[in-house]
């Protein structure tokens, strides 16, 4: 049964190993070669993050399988800085119910935005399919996304 929840110091170690699997596997689809975004593989950035964004791990049964981070942009917008699915895990549908969780679990936002390399056709396909559009480059590589959401429902 998949879960999510928030990931605590002690997920650190095992979040790098999953995310360093994420992120390596890209160089079969189409990344110029192993590596990832900044601090994919280190310990002590997943634990920074866990302070500066907000940090959930998936869970499968009683093991790590992925992770996201968002971050509050302010005014309503919201950043996905990261999502990450274990390789062994992907196409099964996980990442989509993270999409339903993240809807869920941040209902006040407005709009979330996100980048992924232009080279990732994968990526941008997937986000494509969970209602994120295309609305601009960033340097050197990347494509920026954004999904803007119902307003959000008063109490």
């Amino acid at each position: 049964m998949i879960r999510f929840e928030k990931a605590k110091a002690a997920d650190a170690k095992e979040l790098a190993m999953v995310s360093r699997r994420a992120f390596d596997d890209d160089v079969n689809y189409g990344a110029p070669g192993p590596g990832g975004p900044p601090g994919y593989k280190s310990d002590r950035w997943q634990g920074k993050m866990m302070k500066m964004g907000k940090y959930y791990k998936i869970v499968d049964e009683l093991r790590i399988i992925g992770g996201f981070i968002a971050f509050d942009m302010g005014e309503g917008r919201y950043e996905l800085g990261r999502i990450f699915i274990d390789p062994g895990c992907q196409n099964q549908g996980i990442g989509a119910r993270a999409f339903d969780f993240i809807r869920e679990e941040f209902p006040q936002v407005e709009r979330w935005t996100l980048g992924t390399p232009e080279w990732n056709g994968r990526t941008r396909h997937f986000y494509a399919k969970m209602g994120f559009e295309e609305v601009g480059k960033e340097e050197p590589d990347g494509i920026l996304f954004e999904k803007r959401m119902p307003a959000a429902e008063s109490s």
